[in-house]
């Protein structure tokens, strides 16, 4: 469609932390650092690996926990080095079909639910079935990056 996309996803690992009573945009910004100290050697092998993308935030409706993730390197799929910070955990997210709306500019977690909000009446109008108590936030790009950023909002298809 014009306004989403549906894509297939995989199962594959991530590397996780869940941030309790913040805002987003704080919570953002304590699992980001979690994650990123985790990617720079605070594991078990102290290994340094690669930054990918998205960022994902986990947002369920009227909750403020936030599960904050980093998509882990195909080359670590198999054995990812386990956290050495017990908030930190590798998880196996399962394959999935999502909705997807990419929308550009700098996102603000007001910004992600207006898009959410937009997705979900779209989808509902089209009468797409979808689980709409939570959705996740996706962030493509560094905050240094400056035009022609890439963000996404998605929601699981039931």
């Amino acid at each position: 469609a014009k306004d989403y996309e549906l894509r297939q996803y995989e199962t594959a690992k991530w590397v996780s932390t869940v941030i309790r009573g913040e805002t987003q945009k704080e919570a953002m910004r304590q699992g980001f650092w979690k994650l990123f100290h985790y990617i720079q050697g605070k594991n078990e092998k102290e290994m340094k690996i690669d930054m990918t993308v998205p960022v994902t935030c986990l947002v369920k409706s009227g909750c403020t926990d936030f599960k904050i993730s980093f998509f882990v390197p195909f080359e670590h799929q198999d054995c990812p080095p386990q956290p050495t910070d017990s908030s930190v955990f590798i998880e196996e997210r399962k394959a999935a079909a999502l909705f997807v709306r990419s929308f550009g500019g700098f996102a603000s977690p007001e910004k992600y639910a207006e898009e959410a909000d937009a997705l979900a009446r779209t989808l509902r109008n089209r009468g797409q079935s979808f689980h709409e108590d939570f959705f996740y936030t996706a962030g493509y790009d560094s905050p240094f990056k400056l035009f022609n950023r890439h963000n996404e909002v998605w929601y699981f298809k039931k």
